[in-house]
């Protein structure tokens, strides 16, 4: 689904609002592809993670470089093991990059503005205009507050706030009577989650590297009790409700 104009309440907008049913992307890659041209491109990516999508994007598009940012330093030493010839890989925030100033044709935030400290969000979009050329791309995708697997997750981060935080920050990014911003497509997706079991959802959810949830056996004990009914023979498929916004630099 696309919305072409923007909403004043973006930050109140769920899955079940739409009136409608998103579109079911696997990859969002593919999704990506299809919104901008990629080959050639200097591209950044502000909060990589694993470099799991930056790899796949440059294996596709051989011309192409990347660099991914993470905040993470244990992530970020786990991705140093795996050297890739054009892919960059800095230990930095969004809201200070060490990076010059219009070096970038585009840039990739998938789930990741939502993390961003909210007292920073600010300065980080400023940093994500400064380092883009003049016509460039910030692509963000954020995770909806809404779903089975949100459900669950908010027993033990309950990201509602920071959720609507990283939208005010994008509203207010394209309200500034001196923005460097222009609003591009917004769509509405949903992403499958898979978890093999409860170990595998424990592991990743409640034990992530980048954060302490600070759960306690008791904690352990209710998430596991509202995971249990989603446990097939094949695990547990979830599908994750997402917000797109295309931001294009002045």
């Amino acid at each position: 689904m696309s919305i072409s104009t923007a909403s004043p309440n973006f930050s109140k907008i769920s899955r079940s609002s739409l009136g409608t049913q998103a579109p079911l992307i696997a990859d969002e890659l593919d999704l990506i592809d299809s919104l901008f041209d990629l080959s050639g491109r200097e591209l950044l990516e502000v909060g990589c993670g694993a470099a799991r999508l930056a790899r796949a994007l440059l294996e596709r598009h051989p011309d192409s470089r990347l660099t991914g940012l993470e905040v993470d330093a244990r992530q970020h030493e786990r991705n140093l093991q795996r050297p890739h010839p054009r892919l960059r890989l800095l230990l930095a925030g969004a809201e200070a990059m060490p990076l010059p100033d219009a070096c970038f044709d585009g840039v990739l935030m998938l789930k990741s503005l939502h993390h961003v400290p909210p007292a920073v969000m600010d300065r980080a979009l400023d940093e994500i205009a400064r380092v883009l050329r003049p016509g460039g791309w910030l692509h963000v995708s954020e995770p909806v507050y809404d779903g089975a697997l949100n459900e669950i997750v908010r027993l033990f981060n309950d990201e509602r706030e920071v959720r609507i935080a990283a939208q005010q920050a994008l509203d207010r990014a394209l309200a500034r009577p001196d923005s460097l911003w222009r609003a591009g497509e917004q769509r509405h997706f949903e992403m499958p989650v898979h978890f093999a079991d409860f170990a595998a959802f424990e592991r990743r959810m409640l034990h992530p590297s980048f954060a302490d949830h600070h759960v306690d056996a008791a904690l352990t004990e209710r998430v596991r009790v509202a995971y249990a009914p989603h446990q097939r023979a094949d695990g547990a498929n979830f599908t994750r409700p997402m917000h797109l916004r295309v931001l294009w630099r002045r």
